[in-house]
């Protein structure tokens, strides 16, 4: 076959290499396509993992916020719970002064009674029959019934005794108590730090003690960054420090106590 002169006839093998050259091209550019596709594939997949490990983590977060929430709400309630006992125990003590009021009042009446029955017996004693006077059988009659009068007043006196008796106990009991709850009222928000902390035996060495109120078996809160994290109860008292044991119970998972951590005074159990 001849070939106008000046023109370029490709050959059979000029374009099977041609072909072969752009093959190549296709399967390096195929090639870089599937490695960006992996790479975007696995980007795709971090992404997905970091956020729902994000949205874990705020999940969990949420969850120990709620539970401090909870256990200072819960702390609120026990010291309102607190006032409103000694509320009620200063009314009932103003109550019971009122009966002790009254009974010394019928106390005093009724030995007042026992005084006058007495002078009456003493006056009616039969003696010698005078002419117009009562006969001995209406003196001793008078004399039987001042006797019972006198013996009702005598057991009634008694009763009221007995009664004002345990008046005066209840009173001095509810005094003290007050007293006592006056006491933890004034201790209750005493700060202080932790000095030690020992997590092999679960107990914690404090800057307070004694000098500072601090009483075995009481209770103190922890916090850290103005966050309740937990309580330790009170186990011996020095001078100027104290150990407490840590109620495991009250910390959040994977929270531990730390030197540097304050505790508040929150009073005591018994």
């Amino acid at each position: 076959m001849s070939s106008t002169p000046g023109t370029f006839a490709p050959t059979p093998r000029t374009l099977i290499n041609g072909s072969l050259l752009l093959l190549a091209f296709a399967a390096v550019f195929g090639a870089l396509n599937l490695s960006k596709v992996k790479a975007l594939r696995s980007t795709a997949a971090q992404a997905v993992n970091a956020s729902k490990s994000a949205e874990q983590a705020r999940t969990q977060k949420e969850n120990e916020l709620k539970a401090r929430e909870s256990a200072i709400a819960a702390q609120k309630a026990t010291l309102a719970e607190r006032d409103g006992k000694t509320v009620a125990s200063e009314e009932r003590l103003a109550q019971i002064l009122n009966e002790k009021k009254q009974l010394e009042t019928k106390l005093r009446d009724k030995e007042t009674e026992i005084t006058t029955l007495q002078q009456q017996i003493e006056e009616n004693q039969p003696v010698t029959a005078n002419p117009g006077a009562a006969s001995t059988v209406e003196l001793q009659a008078q004399l039987d019934d001042a006797r019972q009068q006198l013996d009702n007043a005598e057991r009634e006196k008694n009763l009221l005794a007995e009664k004002m008796q345990a008046a005066r106990e209840r009173s001095s009991q509810l005094e003290d108590e007050k007293k006592r709850r006056a006491v933890v009222r004034s201790k209750v928000g005493v700060r202080g730090t932790i000095l030690v902390v020992n997590q092999a035996y679960n107990f914690v060495v404090l800057n307070l003690g004694g000098r500072n109120g601090v009483e075995a078996h009481s209770e103190m809160l922890i916090v850290r960054d103005g966050t309740f994290i937990g309580k330790i109860r009170i186990s011996s008292v020095e001078p100027a420090t104290a150990i407490g044991d840590i109620i495991t119970g009250t910390l959040a998972r994977g929270v531990q106590v730390q030197p540097g951590d304050i505790v508040i005074y929150a009073g005591s159990n018994s």
